[in-house]
């Protein structure tokens, strides 16, 4: 219990801190306001995101329709709301498994060095080599379109990249006396990649997390807009943008607000990432 409510203290403490940047406090409200429209979406959208109102086939903006209506009368506001959580889940989602899977592949090779680092992070820069909107789609179109797809694909193209931001900030670490200490206690090398090492590299990793949390969000709406991420009815963002884009001339307002909605999370989501990067470099 007590350590439960140290971290409680200390999270709150981070946040006070990045708080002090003015783009990170934008940031985190912007995002907040995303999670919590996110979270009681049902509840704010005035009509359900695949409900059709033919009578109101492109309607611009209005009292009754803020965000217009599309080519089959469903209400643009309701969707974009509804929309945030596929796009929330999705980035959240294969944001933390780059982070697992890339935080244990650089704990690994940056404390066993050897033979092992130099096979392993070359099979990493070959994956790096790659373009990641073009590695996404190469797999997707090899298994197909899926949710779970898009969110294991996703977190493995961005594996490789937090991969070499944990090797870096390992090989910085591990020759640190308290690492020599615990090879003198007899601890295991697990025990001192991931209880000695780990809490220490926390700062490089979560500043890294935080900028693929931001390109996960464009990845998933790039690949939703090319048909290859959520499929319908979902009223994913990028799916959004692919069905407005042959009424772009006389109906805008069909992608110019999906388009808006990705724009101002990932802007957020960046400006989170700077303030996370001062605050680690003592600036904040």
């Amino acid at each position: 219990m007590e350590n439960l409510l140290r971290r409680a203290r200390n999270a709150v403490q981070v946040l006070k801190r990045l708080s002090n940047s003015k783009l990170g406090l934008i940031g985190m409200s912007i995002i907040f306001v995303w999670v919590v429209v996110a979270l009681l979406g049902p509840i704010i959208a005035p009509y359900s995101p695949t409900s059709y109102h033919p009578q109101d086939r492109f309607e611009g903006p209005s009292l009754k329709y803020p965000f217009g209506t599309d080519r089959y009368g469903r209400d643009m506001f309701s969707r974009v709301i509804m929309g945030s959580r596929s796009v929330l889940l999705l980035a959240s989602s294969a944001t933390l498994i780059a982070l697992i899977l890339g935080s244990s592949i650089g704990l690994i090779t940056g404390y066993l060095g050897g033979v092992v680092d130099e096979v392993v992070m070359r099979f990493m820069d070959i994956l790096m080599s790659f373009p990641a909107l073009l590695f996404a789609m190469l797999i997707l179109g090899i298994f197909g379109p899926s949710t779970f797809g898009v969110i294991v694909v996703i977190g493995l193209v961005y594996t490789p990249r937090i991969a070499r931001v944990a090797r870096s900030a390992v090989l910085e670490v591990k020759e640190k006396e308290f690492i020599e200490a615990a090879k003198v206690r007899g601890e295991s090398n697990l025990y001192i990649m991931f209880v000695e090492l780990l809490p220490n590299i926390w700062g490089p990793l979560g500043v890294e997390a935080s900028v693929r949390f931001g390109y996960a969000i464009f990845l998933s709406a790039s690949l939703g807009f090319l048909g290859l991420g959520v499929q319908p009815p979902t009223p994913d963002w990028g799916l959004l943008m692919k069905e407005a884009q042959s009424y772009m001339s006389w109906a805008p307002w069909m992608s110019i607000f999906p388009a808006l909605a990705i724009a101002s999370l990932v802007v957020a989501v960046n400006f989170l990432a700077d303030a996370i990067r001062k605050y680690e470099a003592g600036e904040l």
